[in-house]
């Protein structure tokens, strides 16, 4: 079963944003905004890596393209009435 509702720009954008911030936290791991970056730079870069995101799924929201008449997380194939 899929859980994916993330679509390709919004992984992309997520990763690249997500190596920003890490590496920038990286460099001013010494403070707290440093391990807030990092922080934030590990979950935006997991998020696009796996394309799956907590709070999109807590409301509601999908950036994935889909087939009209189908859902972003369904088999195609299952839904033939």
């Amino acid at each position: 079963m899929r859980f994916l509702n993330e679509g390709q720009s919004d992984r992309a954008v997520r990763m690249l944003a997500g190596i920003v911030l890490v590496v920038a936290g990286w460099m001013l791991a010494l403070n707290t905004l440093g391990v807030a970056l990092f922080a934030n730079g590990v979950i935006a870069l997991g998020t696009g890596i796996v394309g799956w995101c907590p709070a999109y799924t807590l409301f509601g929201i999908s950036t994935m393209k889909t087939p009209a008449g189908h859902c972003p997380n369904c088999d195609t194939e299952r839904h033939h009435v």
